[in-house]
């Protein structure tokens, strides 16, 4: 069952998430275990192969239990563990809330309120996954999802997070032209009848745009003009600028 989400910023601008579901969740899980098992099988073959030349070429096998094997040992297991578990952290820290399994899949991990997701929600959603996955093989964090109405597992409600489906932004300037009945306005001294019906567009809709998509399109629109306008309206900031056209 698809799950939105309505968020309102500080700005008092409102718009929508759509949640991932628990389906496209548990594929994302899967592909990511898939890439972290082809990591260590191939790092651990690579290793044994090492050890097996390293001992061919000295005639003389580490003794069993000794202080070397057993470092041996355990820096494998926590080179393991990184993978399994620092992997995710690390993908979602810094690569915008998404492993290579939830890009995928088209879904990310975004912060309550649909703010980027910052290393310590990072960390804190993943450390948790440990338990998670000890504990019954994520079915407790499956149960958890259902029942959340945001779709939030352990690691989610811990960390203040959601996972929401990745919605692909198509160009601002394609965006402000996508209605056909638009009519055509007159130029005038300044702009053409096209750049007036982009910037009356962007004007109608700008409530319903991100933060920074809005800023982002504002700025490219005023710069566009701004050079042609007189002077008194030069030094007006971008919206203020695009409402005086």
């Amino acid at each position: 069952m698809e799950r939105t989400l309505d968020v309102r910023t500080p700005e008092s601008i409102a718009f929508s998430y759509e949640l991932a579901g628990i389906g496209s969740r548990f594929l994302a899980v899967a592909l990511d275990l898939l890439i972290q098992t082809t990591i260590v099988v191939l790092m651990f073959w690579g290793l044994y192969e090492l050890a097996i030349r390293g001992n061919l070429s000295r005639h003389a096998p580490v003794a069993h239990g000794s202080f070397a094997e057993n470092a041996a040992y355990g820096i494998l297991i926590f080179i393991a563990f990184m993978i399994f578990f620092g992997y995710y952290i690390l993908f979602e820290a810094f690569w915008s809330g998404q492993t290579p399994g939830k890009r995928a899949l088209g879904i990310r991990v975004v912060r309550d309120g649909g703010y980027a997701l910052d290393f310590t929600a990072s960390l804190v959603r993943n450390l948790i996954r440990v338990g998670e996955l000890t504990v019954g093989f994520y079915v407790i964090a499956g149960i958890v999802a259902v029942l959340s109405e945001q779709n939030k597992r352990l690691g989610d409600i811990a960390a203040g997070t959601i996972v929401v489906r990745d919605a692909r932004m198509i160009s601002p300037l394609a965006m402000l032209r996508e209605a056909p009945e638009e009519p055509i306005y007159a130029a005038t001294a300044f702009v053409s009848g096209e750049e007036r019906s982009i910037v009356k567009r962007f004007l109608e809709r700008r409530d319903t745009l991100q933060p920074s998509r809005r800023v982002e399109i504002a700025h490219r629109l005023a710069e566009r003009v701004r050079p042609r306008v007189p002077a008194d309206l030069q030094t007006l900031d971008d919206e203020s600028l695009l409402e005086r056209l």
